[in-house]
């Protein structure tokens, strides 16, 4: 029996998006509530009050959840971090804080909202620390808190690296999502303990799925894949142009100092490199100094 990867999206939204009592599970156990607070009833949303995102697609965010004082949750799997992703996390949440005030409704009315994020990369320095939980609380008094919004982030590369054996359920959950990788063949026993979690895991065989699912579901990692090349010729792109900026600014230094000997040869040099790269024309001739038609007699 093969298994494919929960953190899917079509595997994800197949989990949580149609089993309620799984996502109510998960999220009274990843949320970390207090005075045994926990979530008593959600309400799937229709697709026009579903938050737009415009980047990535792979969020689960179409879900209204109430707790027993009536706060509102949103739940995204990402897949890729960036460097927007906590601002876009902000606005989606302040937007469904916000979403609640209809006409008539007063200020006292709104009800806190949660958003819940699983990252499928590191994002921060600290590396024992896995969960992030965040709150609106005063700079010198942390115990003073304005409720309203409240993030919570779980970087799942670091739980999997602990390897955390412990059977609670919101340690389940975690393992869930992070120990079953495409294709998987043997998964642990652990997952039988819970009613909630062995469901989740018979949701995942591959012989659950129709022939159309798993065309999507594959479609999805070549989304991913390519997103992850994208990021990193992104990153390749700026450290090449890094090295000729800092080549051209030696020059200027180099100049400054007086030293003129090979300094055309090193402009010629640095073009050759920019061409090479497909940099336009206009940029190189910003980098070198040298004339459009200098740069196009040269032959890369």
């Amino acid at each position: 029996m093969r298994y494919l990867d929960p953190k899917n999206d079509l595997t994800f939204k197949k989990i949580f998006g149609e089993h309620p009592n799984l996502l109510k599970s998960f999220l009274n156990e990843l949320i970390p509530f207090e005075n045994k607070e926990h979530i008593v009833s959600l309400e799937y949303l229709s697709p026009e009050m579903v938050p737009e995102i415009p980047i990535f697609k792979n969020s689960l965010v179409d879900v209204r959840c109430t707790d027993n004082r009536g706060r509102q949750f949103i739940v995204e799997m990402q897949m890729l971090w960036t460097d927007s992703f906590k601002s876009r996390v902000l606005f989606n949440a302040s937007k469904a804080y916000v979403r609640q005030a209809g006409k008539g409704i007063q200020y006292k009315g709104l009800q806190p909202v949660y958003s819940l994020n699983i990252v499928n990369e590191n994002f921060d320095n600290k590396p024992d620390t896995y969960l992030h939980h965040y709150k609106i609380v005063h700079t010198h008094d942390s115990e003073d808190i304005i409720e309203g919004l409240e993030f919570i982030f779980i970087e799942l590369p670091k739980f999997k690296a602990k390897k955390i054996s412990d059977k609670k359920l919101q340690v389940l959950w975690l393992r869930f999502l992070s120990e079953i990788e495409d294709q998987q063949e043997k998964i642990s026993p652990d997952f039988n303990l819970f009613a909630e979690t062995k469901l989740a895991v018979e949701l995942i065989q591959e012989s659950a799925f129709t022939k159309a699912e798993l065309e999507a579901y594959d479609k999805y990692w070549d989304y991913v894949s390519t997103e992850k090349t994208i990021k990193a010729d992104s990153i390749d792109h700026g450290r090449e142009l890094g090295k000729i900026e800092g080549k051209m600014e030696g020059l200027i230094v180099g100049e400054k100092k007086g030293k003129q000997e090979g300094k055309q040869e090193e402009k010629i040099l640095i073009a050759l490199i920019a061409l090479k790269k497909g940099y336009a024309i206009n940029d190189i001739i910003d980098l070198t100094g040298l004339s459009e038609k200098e740069i196009k007699n040269l032959k890369p």
